[in-house]
């Protein structure tokens, strides 16, 4: 039990529901690099899993995609034919679309490819988030956005997912004007491009689309188990309150919320504004940590979790532990990858904050 004393001090320990960032769009154009945890990675620090020859074969097929941007070759057809044809990477497809499983290395091989193109090539890329684009979009207006990107030779698209039809239509028409410019695409994610948006939406309404988007990639395909918890249990054993709050109290940087304060806080930012709102933070401290039931809360956590993932930041919590915080309804929905891979980044992030206490 806390001291008056001890409550006073964590009551004034500061709080991820105290900040509620505001990007200026030119720093939303600025800061379309890879985050922190992927700023030094190349394809030689992947580590393919012996058993898994996918992997061998993407690191390879990647690597000669990055040569071709680097070395300034052009789509070798532009405009609406060259967009619809499904080719091989060797024939110059003008996007690459790497599909796999969460934990697999995907985002890895997205930012090592970036670095082979921009810090060992010599040429211009952006790398970014799904989420971070269409906001993009919102901020710039749509013309603007494509004159911001369309000087790049390479556009990054981690995380890539359709979650409503307007999503769909933007995105479309938004790598349509890139590749008409001779830019070209990667992107991940952990659905094949023509089965994005399977189970969300009325995805039949919107097959022309979706088919359009997967005519603009090249699929590479990488199988293997979650990294993260090779030989791991699943999600550590939860703090109690006290160890938390001790945490906060000891780490430079920490923050300490309750878990349903953040969520309630969390609806009033952008998710495109989660990495600003983390960005400094040395520990993430929560109590009270509780399984989520609602899609829109859950979703949000998402997108939180992958930010505090990119950012290297422990999480040290209590409460349920973190395989227990969505529901059984929402793992089998049509975002039960998203949440998975939220669970995977969550379990890693917390094993890491229990090591703290």
């Amino acid at each position: 039990m806390s001291s008056p004393e001890q409550q006073e001090q964590h009551q004034t320990r500061p709080a991820l529901v105290e900040r509620s960032p505001r990007v200026p769009p030119g720093q939303l154009v600025a800061e379309l690099v890879p985050p922190p945890r992927f700023a030094d990675v190349r394809f030689s620090t992947y580590v393919p899993a012996p058993d898994q020859p996918s992997q061998t074969e993407a690191v390879q097929r990647m690597s000669v995609f990055g040569e071709r941007v680097a070395g300034g070759s052009g789509s070798g057809g532009g405009g609406l034919a060259g967009l619809f044809r499904r080719k091989r990477t060797d024939e110059r497809a003008p996007g690459t679309y790497l599909d796999g499983g969460f934990g697999v290395g995907k985002t890895h091989l997205l930012a090592s490819l970036y670095h082979q193109v921009v810090t060992d090539g010599g040429r211009s890329a952006a790398y970014g988030t799904f989420v971070e684009y269409t906001n993009l979009v919102g901020a710039l207006g749509f013309l603007p956005a494509v004159e911001a990107l369309a000087h790049h030779d390479l556009v990054c698209i981690d995380e890539f997912e359709l979650d409503d039809p307007g999503d769909t239509v933007l995105m479309s028409r938004l790598m349509r004007e890139l590749v008409d410019r001779d830019v070209k695409l990667a992107a991940t994610s952990n659905t094949l491009p023509g089965s994005l948006g399977e189970g969300r939406f009325a995805a039949q309404d919107f097959q022309r689309e979706i088919q359009a988007l997967a005519g603009r990639f090249d699929v590479v395909r990488v199988d293997g188990e979650d990294y993260r918890h090779r030989g791991s249990p699943s999600a550590p054993r939860p703090l109690e309150d006290a160890d938390v709050e001790r945490v906060a109290a000891g780490r430079e940087g920490a923050t300490l919320d309750d878990f349903d304060a953040l969520l309630a806080h969390l609806a009033d930012v952008h998710p495109s504004r989660y990495g600003a709102m983390v960005d400094g933070t040395g520990t993430v401290c929560l109590r009270g940590v509780r399984t989520v039931s609602d899609q829109m809360v859950g979703l949000r956590l998402v997108v939180l979790a992958d930010r505090l993932y990119d950012r290297e930041v422990p999480v040290a919590a209590s409460g349920v532990p973190f395989d227990q915080v969505f529901t059984d309804e929402l793992l089998q929905g049509g975002y039960r990858k998203k949440y998975l891979r939220a669970v995977s980044r969550l379990s890693a992030l917390a094993r890491e904050g229990a090591a703290l206490a």
